[in-house]
């Protein structure tokens, strides 16, 4: 896959950056080498290889699904500017 100047403009526009039309051939040169090495990745067998998450085999710690409330509530509203208990007391906005 090769990208030409054209695509380069729009790829800079949809990113909302803007390249000056000077450095529009250097970034196409740019883009299209880091396409093709995506390209070689693609060559590689992977065949018989598992996906995996990282490289060390890990196990992830599980802890039980349970609503608290923190155990917490007077250093959770400590900063509040206004508060009514443990809950936070906020200006109606809807009427």
């Amino acid at each position: 896959m090769s990208v030409d100047v054209a695509t380069v403009r729009r790829i800079a526009r949809l990113a909302r950056i803007e390249v000056p039309e000077a450095e529009l051939e250097g970034f196409r040169g740019e883009i299209n080498a880091i396409l093709g090495f995506v390209e070689q990745l693609g060559e590689v067998d992977v065949d018989g290889v598992e996906p995996m998450t990282s490289v060390m085999p890990m196990a992830l710690r599980m802890r039980a699904d349970a609503v608290t409330d923190g155990e917490q509530p007077a250093k959770v509203t400590a900063n509040a500017p206004e508060r009514e208990d443990s809950f936070f007391l906020v200006p109606k906005v809807v009427e």
